[in-house]
C-alpha cells in the first residue's frame, strides 16, 4: 500500500511524503502506482521548472519506495502562489486517486 502524508502549516503546504507500493497489479501494469508517481514527479518538476523553487527531495525507491519533499519558505509572493497552486493540485489529485483506490493508497492531510 502507498501511504502519503501532506503537511500544512499556516494554510500552506510545506512538505509531503510517500512510502510503499500500491500492489494493485504486477509491475508495469499498476495504474495506482503510475498515478501516484506521475502526480509526484509532475509536482516536483512543476515546482522546480515552473515556480523556480528549489525543493529538498529525499528519495529511495529500492527499500519499499520512499519520497519526502520539503518546500522552503518563500518570500516572493508570485513564487509562493505558483508553488501553492501546484501543491494544491497535487493534493487534490492524490485525494481523488485515494477516493477511487483506497485499498491501495491512503492519503493523510495534516493541518
Amino acid at each position: 500500500m502507498i501511504k502519503a502524508k501532506i503537511t500544512h502549516e499556516k494554510g500552506q503546504i510545506v512538505d509531503f511524503e510517500m512510502t510503499g507500493h500500491a500492489d494493485f497489479a504486477e509491475y508495469g501494469s499498476d495504474i495506482v502506482c503510475a498515478a501516484a508517481s506521475v502526480l509526484t514527479i509532475s509536482t516536483v518538476n512543476g515546482l522546480t521548472s515552473v515556480a523556480n523553487v528549489t525543493v529538498d527531495v529525499d528519495m529511495d525507491d529500492e527499500n519499499g519506495g520512499f519520497m519526502h519533499v520539503v518546500i522552503p519558505s518563500l518570500s516572493d509572493e508570485k513564487q509562493r502562489l505558483q508553488a501553492q497552486a501546484i501543491l494544491q493540485t497535487f493534493e487534490k489529485g492524490l485525494l481523488d486517486v485515494t477516493a477511487q483506490y483506497g485499498q491501495y493508497i491512503q492519503t493523510a492531510v495534516i493541518n
